[in-house]
């Protein structure tokens, strides 16, 4: 059944149309993105079941596969979910460069949702002008982080191109626990050396779990 089945009065488009999309539920929304649901299954009993087993959050990092094990939703509807989600990812790394960072939770607020529930570990570096503000940001390995792996030239080669005042890096832990490990403090005494000799200095190392995070700054 799909939703020109569903009584006109009842209908997500229409009361978006007369009441605004503020006055939809999350199924409401969902059921316009999908817009149809299966033969035993209308669309709103689709999204409620399907909002019943994920919260929005754990919805919006499922994997294509994961998605497409769900009833009702094959490989074009899983797709154009996975697309509304990143296009929301991307709507705080528009305003990045107009955010001056004056503490660690700025850095958060800017990348703690794209990192906390990837499966693997990114290691990101974020470059600073004189005035604390975002010039780029450049992801700088994904895996399992070993301080081997994790070279100063490749972190500060990207602060010398992007001519930064100051740098932070920061990486998630796919466990969910933010706490640092031996190898994360050895990668920041490196890093924050390397700064000290190039005159770039390291201002903190962020790691952000599922439900944290921690500043080397705060803690040290």
């Amino acid at each position: 059944m799909n939703l020109k089945e569903i009584p006109a009065e009842n209908r997500p488009r229409e009361r978006l149309q007369q009441q605004g999309s503020s006055s939809l539920s999350t199924s409401e929304l969902l059921a316009l993105i999908l817009k149809s649901g299966t033969k035993q299954e209308n669309i709103m009993d689709m999204c409620n079941k399907l909002l019943s087993k994920y919260d929005l959050e754990q919805l919006s990092h499922c994997s294509l596969q994961e998605l497409e094990q769900e009833h009702g939703i094959g490989n074009a509807k899983a797709c154009q979910l996975l697309a509304v989600f990143e296009l929301a990812r991307r709507i705080p790394a528009q305003n990045k460069n107009q955010v001056t960072i004056s503490r660690a939770q700025d850095v958060v607020n800017l990348y703690q949702k794209q990192l906390q529930h990837l499966q693997q570990e990114h290691f990101l570096a974020v470059y600073l002008d004189t005035k604390n503000k975002i010039i780029a940001d450049q992801t700088i390995t994904i895996g399992t982080l070993n301080s081997c792996l994790i070279h100063p030239r490749e972190v500060f080669r990207g602060a010398i191109k992007n001519a930064a005042h100051s740098l932070i890096v920061i990486h998630n832990h796919p466990s969910g626990d933010s706490t640092p490990s031996a190898e994360d403090r050895e990668i920041t005494q490196r890093l924050e050396k390397t700064g000290e000799i190039m005159g770039i200095p390291l201002l903190d190392h962020l790691i952000i779990g599922r439900n944290g995070w921690w500043s080397w700054k705060e803690n040290n």
